[in-house]
């Protein structure tokens, strides 16, 4: 990238040597003798980097720094000097100044920090401008500006206004409860009730109460009649969460309610009419559970007339960012104190991080960082040792250490876990693409879930 950098030196030769250095690097210099030129020059025109000597007889470089960090604290300034100590350092740090660097200069490594420089400013801008979106929709239920997120928001908008059954597919911890409160809050049902269950969390045995109600005396306990929550949600929307854990018999009979309109109540005689609209979502791809007998066909496509995908987060960009802010609000409004904010650095290594837990694990990381930051923003040392050390899992062909040699597996793993991220999850298109059946990709596929568990 070319930037534009103003150097600030009141020798001359050293001006002339940071200009052709600069020059042969692909930047825009522009070069000053006079600190006072120098402020001049910043309120007329941007730079993207300020470069200063430190010791000046018109005006040292750390009163500079405080002046430029004063008036424009988002321009990063660099500081060289001769005085090669730790209290020159620290005196230009406190002053504002983003690094520091010794004569004689070494090329590469000016060139690897004003390359920092740009990039953080770059960030800081990009914080900035998502705690203003952040905070201009308060109230907004699916944080998120990226082409995935959108994609998912474009989705509500247009099913919702419809009384078709929704099925909502992602990652465990991506969201799938508030994309189905989304599309309640958005259709004709919005003023009925929004009732959801986990399927996974109910006993198998106790299902076909919660689901249809049972009539008094129906088992020991049933001391009274109860409502299901199929006749509970009648105008509203029903939820039925991780609906892939069901187990088969009870799908047998929810696909007869579905079918019917009706709910039988465990040991009553009459069957009652319900009316609430359907929506599912499991973490499970049921394509591949149907096609291992552990999920119903007919059940499969009488719950997936719209079928929305969630990403996960590390498909979703900056709005990690965004979210992080939106968490850090949120803390700040339960305790009743003041929002941090992020610092570029940590900002850096959420970007990086891949969020197996997704959007869940990123509210537990920031729940932690605000009960142990010291300071007004969370920093990188508030972090989780795991995402302050992560690498990407980006691989390459040729390892440079033997400690980077990946197994055949490993990288089988993680390429065919790439094709179908990069597919959108579209997993037909990626058996063809890697020159494999379904059955094959799907085999694969749960070899991995198997690994990851153990």
């Amino acid at each position: 990238m070319k930037y534009k950098i103003l150097v600030v030196d009141d020798d001359q030769a050293q001006c002339d040597l940071l200009e052709a250095t600069l020059t042969r690097l692909g930047h825009s210099p522009t070069t000053t003798t006079s600190p006072q030129d120098a402020l001049e020059r910043l309120g007329a025109e941007a730079f993207d980097v300020v470069l200063t000597d430190l010791g000046m007889a018109e005006m040292d470089g750390v009163a500079l720094c405080e002046r430029i960090f004063g008036t424009q604290p988002g321009v990063p300034i660099i500081v060289i000097t001769g005085q090669s100590s730790l209290e020159a350092a620290v005196s230009a740090m406190r002053a504002g100044a983003y690094d520091f660097l010794s004569k004689p200069l070494d090329s590469k490594l000016l060139a690897l920090s004003v390359a920092r420089a740009t990039e953080h400013r770059a960030l800081t801008r990009e914080l900035r401008v998502l705690r203003e979106v952040v905070a201009s929709k308060p109230d907004s239920a699916i944080i998120g500006e990226s082409p995935a997120t959108r994609r998912v928001v474009d989705l509500i908008a247009r099913v919702a206004p419809s009384d078709a059954s929704v099925l909502i597919q992602g990652d465990t911890g991506t969201g799938k409860e508030l994309v189905a409160r989304a599309i309640h809050r958005a259709s004709p049902q919005r003023h009925g009730p929004f009732v959801a269950i986990n399927c996974a969390a109910v006993p198998a045995n106790l299902l076909e109460s919660e689901l249809f109600g049972h009539a008094k005396g129906a088992f020991t306990d049933a001391k009274i009649q109860r409502q299901g929550i199929f006749l509970e949600a009648s105008g509203g929307t029903l939820f039925l969460d991780e609906i892939g854990d069901m187990p088969l018999e009870m799908q047998a009979k929810l696909l007869r309610a579905l079918q019917e309109r009706k709910v039988r109540p465990l040991g009553g005689n009459l069957e009652i009419a319900f009316d609430a609209r359907l929506i599912c979502a499991t973490h499970r791809d049921l394509e591949n559970e149907v096609l291992h007998k552990r999920f119903r066909e007919d059940l499969y496509y009488r719950i997936n007339v719209v079928r929305v995908d969630v990403p996960s987060l590390r498909e979703r960009g900056s709005d990690v960012l965004r979210l992080t802010d939106h968490f850090l609000g949120k803390v700040a409004a339960r305790r009743g104190s003041p929002k941090l904010g992020i610092s570029a650095e940590a900002a850096e290594r959420l970007l990086a991080y891949d969020w197996p837990g997704n959007i869940r694990e990123l509210e537990n990381c920031v729940e932690r960082a605000v009960a142990l930051t010291r300071f007004d923003q969370m920093t990188v040392d508030d972090l989780p040792e795991k995402i302050r050390t992560h690498r990407s899992d980006r691989f390459a062909l040729l390892a440079d250490e033997p400690s980077d040699i990946l197994s055949l597996d490993e990288i089988e793993r993680r390429y065919v876990t790439r094709v179908i991220k990069l597919l959108g999850g579209n997993k037909a298109r990626a058996a063809q693409l890697l020159g494999v059946d379904r059955r094959t990709l799907y085999r694969k596929l749960e070899k991995y879930e198997q690994s990851n568990s153990n």
